[in-house]
């Protein structure tokens, strides 16, 4: 659940390698602030605009889902903040605007999450990704949403003492 919204999160990872630079150059445009010296490829598809009506068309149907829905219901103060927060953490990692700073992982590990849920936000997700992208772009953002899912899954599973494995991304 990509949760950038809640309350804080970490900075986020980029989905396109740097064009050109090698294996270095992709880690460090994973891992580091967007820079005017390093040239990245973004497919025309990924706009403000498609990345917030994917944000806003997805958290619609969360909203409504009956295992999903009372989790945000219940976490979400400020829904328009939160969607903001959504929007920039995507827009950081499809588009590299950097915009996102915040922690997602901590809101995550407050809230009474299952492998159901993370299941569920992917079976909400992936369908709207489709809808609003095309195959190909789509896909690319669907399987940084598998390690998102993943990543939070194993955070709740480590910090209740658990071991859990990619489910998602695998």
């Amino acid at each position: 659940m990509a949760g950038a919204g809640f309350k804080a999160g970490i900075p986020a990872t980029r989905i396109c390698p740097v064009v050109g630079q090698g294996r270095t150059a992709y880690i460090t445009g994973m891992t580091e602030t967007p820079s005017a010296a390093i040239p990245a490829t973004v497919h025309p598809e990924i706009t403000e605009e498609s990345i917030a009506l994917m944000v806003r068309t997805f958290y619609a149907r969360a909203r409504e889902d009956a295992l999903i829905g009372p989790i945000f219901d219940h976490a979400v103060a400020d829904w328009e903040h939160h969607l903001s927060q959504i929007s920039d953490f995507w827009s950081s990692m499809l588009l590299r605007t950097g915009r996102y700073d915040g922690r997602p992982m901590r809101p995550h590990l407050m809230l009474p999450l299952t492998s159901a849920h993370f299941d569920r936000w992917l079976a909400l997700f992936e369908p709207t990704a489709r809808e609003i992208f095309s195959a190909d772009v789509a896909a690319g953002i669907i399987q940084r949403a598998r390690r998102i899912a993943d990543s939070f899954e194993m955070g709740v599973a480590t910090v209740r003492g658990e071991i859990a494995r990619p489910r998602h991304s695998v």
